[in-house]
C-alpha cells in the first residue's frame, strides 16, 4: 500500500501532538526548585524524581520526527508521480511557509531543549562551593513555550504539505505524461503572426 498525503499529514499531526503533550507534561512537573543540604564548605543540592529531563527529550524526539516526516512528505513522489523540486519552490506560498515550518522548528527544538539540558546539568551537578546557592532549576516557563511551538510546527508542515500539494497539481496540469509542456508556442496562432 503506497503511502497518501492523508496518511503523511495524521502521521505529523500525531507526532507535532505528542511532542506538545510530552512538552507540556514536562513544564508541569518540573519542580520549582531543589533542597539545599549544608555539608563541610559546600551545599549539596536534592532535587525530587521528576521526569522533567526524561519528557523533555522526549517531547524533542517526537517534534524531530514530525518535522522530518514533514519536510520528507513535502516532496514525497505520491502515487509514483514526482515533482521536480524547482517547480514546487516556484511556488511563492509554498516557500513562504517552508521557512516558517523550518524557523518554527528550529525554535521549538531550542526551547525544548534549553530547559531539558539546564535541567539535567543542575541534578547531575549538584555539588556547589557557594553556600548561598538557592538549587535553582531550569528556567520556567521555556519547556511550554516549546511545546505550543512545537505544535504550531506540526501546524504550518501540514499547511505546507497543502500548498505542496496544490503545486503538484498545477505542475500536472501544465505538463503532459512525458514532463514536457502542454503548450506548443511553435504551433500557437498570434506568435506565428507576430514573428
Amino acid at each position: 500500500m503506497a503511502i497518501g498525503m492523508k496518511q503523511m499529514s495524521m502521521i505529523i499531526a500525531t507526532l507535532g501532538v505528542l511532542s506538545f503533550i510530552f512538552g507540556v507534561i514536562a513544564e508541569n512537573k518540573k519542580p520549582a526548585a531543589g533542597t539545599a543540604i549544608s555539608g563541610k564548605g559546600v551545599v549539596i543540592c536534592k532535587y525530587k524524581s521528576d521526569p522533567t529531563v526524561a519528557l523533555g527529550y522526549l517531547s524533542f524526539v517526537f517534534l524531530a520526527a514530525s518535522s522530518v516526516a514533514g519536510f520528507l512528505s513535502l516532496f514525497y513522489p505520491y502515487q509514483g508521480k514526482s515533482v521536480p523540486q524547482a517547480a514546487l519552490l516556484r511556488n511563492t506560498s509554498f516557500v513562504v511557509f517552508l521557512n516558517i515550518a523550518l524557523g518554527t522548528t528550529g525554535l521549538a527544538a531550542t526551547l525544548l531543549l534549553w530547559p531539558t539540558i539546564t535541567e539535567q546539568l543542575h541534578i547531575t551537578r549538584n555539588i556547589h562551593h557557594n553556600l548561598q546557592t538557592d538549587c535553582p532549576t531550569a528556567k520556567t516557563g521555556l519547556l511550554g513555550g516549546g511545546a505550543f511551538l512545537s505544535l504550531d510546527s506540526a501546524l504550518f508542515w501540514l499547511v505546507a504539505l497543502m500548498l505542496a500539494d496544490n503545486a503538484r497539481e498545477d505542475y500536472f496540469q501544465e505538463t503532459d505524461v512525458k514532463g514536457e509542456p502542454k503548450a506548443s508556442y511553435a504551433e500557437d496562432e498570434i506568435i506565428k503572426s507576430s514573428a
